[in-house]
């Protein structure tokens, strides 16, 4: 008996440490992650409250913790300060719908159907949705904050407008666009979205505007070929 008591004892100790998973003692990188990137996702969406309902200067990181329901130290785990906070809301917000975009530039489809996509792409991904609140938050901001500007123009605007002049430009040298003017200036396919956004932040309670039917009536303006009278 007492070799059995002796032999047993040691070994089964020994046996249920060494066989013991690693992720059973501690929590694993796994879930360690998910709950830095929940963290994270919970600080952005409070940022983009904040900034929308006070604009950038009077935003303070305090408010944004407590919508967060974190410490205020916290933040400073994922972010510089309030300018790197509101130009990461800005890239993973946008960056997606900027991807999109470039990814139509290669598309070998007439130039009038991709217009009608875009379109789409914009009420689906941008008017119905909180990314039009960044976009109305640089239209107001960006004047007095040039370095906001200039990191949405670099990450935003720019590869937007290179990828619809390429696209433009394929469009005008097969004979679909009569006119340059929209490849030397592709502005012009995003403006009644723009107006669309000023016009929504500013007048929608005195008169509803129809996005996609306003949106799709430029189109018309611009691609329609007429026949010479």
């Amino acid at each position: 008996m007492a070799r059995i008591a002796q032999t047993r004892s040691p070994r089964g100790v020994a046996g249920t440490r060494r066989g013991r998973p690693a992720s059973a003692a501690r929590p694993s990188a796994n879930i360690r992650k998910v709950r830095q990137a929940g963290r994270r996702e919970a600080i952005l969406a409070a940022a983009l409250a904040e900034f929308s309902a006070r604009g950038f200067t009077a935003t303070r990181l305090d408010d944004v913790a407590k919508r967060a329901g974190i410490a205020k130290g916290t933040i400073y785990l994922y972010f510089r300060d309030k300018e790197s906070l509101f130009q990461e809301l800005i890239r993973t917000m946008l960056s997606p719908l900027v991807g999109t975009i470039e990814a139509l530039r290669d598309a070998d489809v007439p130039v009038r159907m991709l217009a009608d996509q875009l379109v789409e792409l914009f009420v689906r991904e941008v008017f119905l949705t909180r990314r039009k609140d960044v976009i109305r938050l640089m239209i107001s901001e960006g004047p007095r904050f040039p370095k906001l500007a200039e990191f949405y123009y670099r990450e935003v605007l720019s590869r937007i407008i290179a990828a619809l002049r390429a696209l433009l430009r394929r469009a005008h040298e097969r004979g679909e666009i009569a006119n340059d003017a929209v490849v030397r200036f592709p502005q012009l396919i995003a403006a009644p979205g723009i107006v669309a956004i000023i016009w929504t932040g500013l007048f929608d309670r005195f008169e509803t505007i129809d996005v996609r039917a306003m949106m799709k009536a430029h189109v018309d303006l611009l691609f329609t070929q007429r026949s010479a009278a």
